[in-house]
């Protein structure tokens, strides 16, 4: 490591899922082997396009198919790569609010037809997973005339502020914003499960550093947080 890169913070492009305890586990956690974090949070898909646009980043956290082609393309280094955890995509309501049944499919396309207003992101993977969920369903016409689409961030922040009912994105996502309650996971049957992982770039400024994330994505203080926020760790 050069003098220069030491007083730099590494440089992580990270999905979403991990947000709500980036400040309070993750980073903390990093610190203790000295250094700093510079997130750039975004879902995969915008990470992708910044990627194609020229950003550039020590290590990235995202979803196994980005990972694939980012591989393909010789952007990481493929030994550093690891499986970190599986997320799954739920719908959350207002603190105190009734909480719909979504136990089944059929329970859950009554909820969403039921419902007055929810909001989805468009670009995560969640949203991506939705709008196809909802024409899979029959009911993709009745949602969207309805629905609050943002194009990324947290979509539970529209509960807060009292535009929608319901909110719709990953579940550790959901919980990362404060005053939601989680009604809960999609149906088992709706296969609404997403792996991600974390791999170093291959032109990172400070790749010992960046395995160095890597192992704090794997600690044990990640996996409990990765469980406490509704993710399911790949590792003991």
């Amino acid at each position: 490591m050069s003098p220069s890169s030491a007083a730099e913070p590494l440089r992580v492009m990270s999905a979403l899922i991990i947000r709500g305890i980036a400040d309070s586990v993750i980073a903390p956690e990093f610190r203790k082997g000295g250094g700093d974090l510079a997130f750039t949070w975004d879902p995969t898909v915008g990470l992708m396009k910044r990627i194609e646009a020229g950003e550039t980043a020590d290590v990235i956290f995202a979803i196994d198919w980005a990972l694939d082609e980012l591989a393909s393309k010789g952007r990481i280094d493929v030994p550093s790569r690891r499986p970190v955890a599986q997320a799954a995509v739920g719908v959350a309501v207002l603190q105190g609010a009734p909480s719909p049944d979504i136990s089944t499919p059929e329970a859950l396309k009554a909820t969403l037809l039921a419902t007055p207003s929810l909001v989805y992101s468009r670009s995560g993977a969640s949203g991506i997973y939705f709008e196809k969920l909802i024409d899979r369903l029959g009911i993709g016409e009745a949602i969207r005339a309805k629905a609050t689409v943002i194009q990324a961030g947290l979509t539970a922040e529209k509960l807060v502020t009292g535009e929608v009912v319901l909110a719709i994105q990953q579940v550790s996502e959901l919980l990362a914003v404060p005053g939601v309650a989680l009604v809960g996971a999609m149906p088992a049957e709706l296969d609404a499960t997403t792996d991600f992982s974390a791999a170093v770039f291959t032109d990172a400024r400070d790749a010992a550093a960046a395995r160095r994330f890597i192992d704090v994505l794997l600690s044990p203080a990640a996996r409990q947080s990765y469980v406490r926020t509704g993710l399911k760790p790949f590792f003991d």
